[in-house]
């Protein structure tokens, strides 16, 4: 199919957004094999766009979406003043939704992630991450893998996995970090890597979770099986872990509201994404904001993801997390929605996609808008007018 007469925000082309104005693609066999100028356009069966605009399906690089429960109830502690770290020492935080994930079927887990999969699918994204991580325990975590995969399954998005089960210490392991990783973590890792289930390794560096020290042991273990890795990096306090990730050449560090410009140089330097989560951010009322102007300066990709989560980020807008972007970061639209498409594609370790050119896989989005910048602009509202994955409308 030649799609005709529109505007493609390519990030592939010169300019601003990488635009062609009156720009044609052809797709054929899930790929697209030809963009340029509709006057340059090669023959064949034609779809006129109208002059809408056209972007690269977009892509969430961040997400918990299998989980068991909800945690309004510690939306009510927070705003009363409990801060995140006293909510989960008091036993909710993650513990709680460790507990309802234990306890929920597969089937449930999956009918509750579908329908979060689903609004984000609706908001024109092509491509999720996954995270396990609400488990701590073996059964339960490839249970979590397990049903992330059958979202990819049942509904035309690609889901990329990753393993978090250092995301907590489990009560049953209090006190015990080492133990745990050396009897749950790294066994588990290796069981769901046989079993086809993980695509890269993460793991949450903060003075809540696991020491860069600990969190080391887990990615030599990934290492060894051949697993990228990233890491949740600097949320709450700097700990060394966007340092880390850089040493390890990680994929992605993720939040680092409380990285420095010295973290910056090295996540340049070892290719690593900036993975910036606003919708964290803004639910935790945080005041710390990441270092952009020093990403900006360093070169670093940045990222945008939603981060949806029961606890910390129950946001299941990709949309909306671009509009928080720039209004809580100062992203600019451009770097915005580059941060849901080009860096997310990066930070997930894909090269067939997030832009509009000759070789990509033929993920894109079709929009009833006239300028990309209004996509961050908005809220609220979905101008969605077609979703294209593998080529194929959906």
């Amino acid at each position: 199919m030649l799609y005709t007469n529109a505007r493609l925000a390519t990030f592939a082309a010169p300019g601003r957004y990488g635009l062609i104005e009156r720009g044609a693609l052809l797709v054929e066999e899930g790929r697209i094999v030809w963009v340029g100028p509709m006057d340059e356009a090669p023959g064949g069966p034609a779809e006129d766009l109208g002059g809408r605009l056209v972007t690269p399906g977009l892509i969430d690089c961040h997400t918990h979406l299998v989980f068991g429960g909800h945690r309004a109830g510690e939306f009510e502690m927070r705003l009363e003043g409990a801060s995140y770290e006293e909510v989960a020492r008091a036993g909710g935080g993650i513990l709680s939704t460790v507990r309802a994930t234990r306890a929920a079927s597969e089937a449930e887990l999956l009918a509750g992630a579908l329908t979060r999969a689903d609004a984000l699918i609706a908001e024109g994204v092509t491509t999720l991450e996954v995270k396990s991580g609400y488990g701590l325990e073996a059964e339960t975590e490839l249970r979590m893998l397990r049903v992330a995969r059958a979202i990819g399954r049942q509904r035309p998005v690609t889901v990329k996995t990753s393993y978090l089960a250092a995301h907590a210490l489990p009560p049953e392991f209090a006190g015990r970090a080492g133990d745990y990783i050396a009897e749950v973590v790294i066994p588990t890792m290796e069981a769901g890597h046989a079993e086809g289930l993980i695509d890269a390794v993460d793991g949450f560096c903060e003075g809540i979770a696991f020491s860069p020290e600990e969190i080391a042991r887990v990615f030599d273990a990934a290492r060894a099986l051949g697993l990228p890795v990233k890491l949740h990096a600097e949320q709450l306090s700097h700990l060394g872990g966007a340092a880390l990730a850089a040493r390890y050449g990680a994929l992605s560090a993720d939040h680092l509201e409380y990285a420095s410009a010295e973290d910056a140089a090295a996540m340049a330097a070892s290719g690593t994404v900036a993975v910036l989560l606003p919708g964290a951010f803004y639910t935790l009322r945080e005041t710390q904001a990441p270092p952009v102007q020093a990403f900006r300066d360093a070169g670093v990709p940045m990222a945008l993801a939603t981060d949806c989560n029961p606890g910390s980020s129950p946001l299941a807008s990709l949309l909306l997390a671009l509009n928080m972007g720039c209004t809580l970061f100062r992203l600019t639209p451009e770097e915005a929605l580059a941060g849901v498409t080009i860096h997310a594609a990066r930070a997930l370790g894909l090269t067939d996609r997030g832009t509009l050119a000759a070789g990509q896989r033929a993920d894109f989005a079709i929009w009833d808008i006239e300028t990309p910048a209004e996509l961050a602009y908005r809220i609220g509202w979905n101008p969605l007018h077609a979703r294209i994955h593998g080529g194929l409308p959906c």
